[in-house]
């Protein structure tokens, strides 16, 4: 009888943290951001974990920043760049592999891979972005599918209209998480004074860790 209970409980009991995602949280002056990562974007996941474990990001500058269409973080350079210095050109010497799909896009707290112009849309492995965006109409949506040839869901589409974010980034960049808390974070820092480089006036600094995973339990 012992044994079977033994066994019966160890069935009883299944760790599935593996299956969740990966959280970042990102410190700032301004309050904290809280990003979850997506498991389908596995590269661009990935890297941004390690990058984070290896304290690349710590004393980073959000560099670049738009009303209404986002903030930028991530570049190496800014750690000690002084004022009025142009960023946004630093990074590592590779670049990760482009995981666009038609499932993860800009809408309004997207999290996105920064890159340069080059034609397979590798991303930096270590610039991001955040979507601030606007709302847009059906009719803008509608001239954006004819020039862009994607096509949104009625549920994108719908998210466009009442939430907002940049749809003439999709397919364009990578989407790989989303701002579960902190979205009034983001937006204090997009309306910060800047220069005409969009670099704010004021340094804001980030401090970036992996949150630690909760471990859940099923009971069979």
């Amino acid at each position: 009888m012992k044994r079977i209970l033994l066994v019966t409980t160890a069935f009883l009991i299944v760790t599935t943290a593996l299956a969740q995602k990966h959280k970042i949280k990102i410190e700032t002056e301004y309050g904290n951001i809280i990003l979850k990562l997506y498991d389908n974007t596995p590269l661009n996941t990935e890297n941004m974990v390690k990058q984070a474990k290896d304290h690349l990001y710590d004393s980073t500058l959000f560099h670049r920043v738009i009303p209404a269409f986002m903030i930028q973080g991530g570049d190496p350079d800014s750690k000690n760049a002084k004022p009025g210095q142009m960023l946004g050109g630093g990074g590592l010497k590779y670049t990760i592999p482009a995981e666009i799909n038609d499932v993860d896009y800009h809408k309004r707290g997207a999290l996105g891979v920064a890159r340069d112009n080059n034609p397979e849309k590798a991303g930096s492995a270590c610039q991001f972005y955040i979507v601030v965006g606007k709302k847009f109409t059906d009719d803008e949506l509608n001239n954006l599918e004819q020039r862009s040839g994607r096509k949104y869901t009625p549920d994108q589409r719908e998210v466009y209209k009442t939430i907002g974010g940049t749809p003439h980034l999709d397919g364009g960049y990578t989407v790989f998480g989303e701002v579960l808390e902190g979205m009034d974070v983001v937006d204090k820092i997009a309306l910060e004074p800047r220069d005409p480089h969009d670099r704010p006036n004021q340094d804001i600094r980030m401090k970036v860790t992996v949150m630690k995973k909760k471990k859940k339990f099923l009971f069979f």
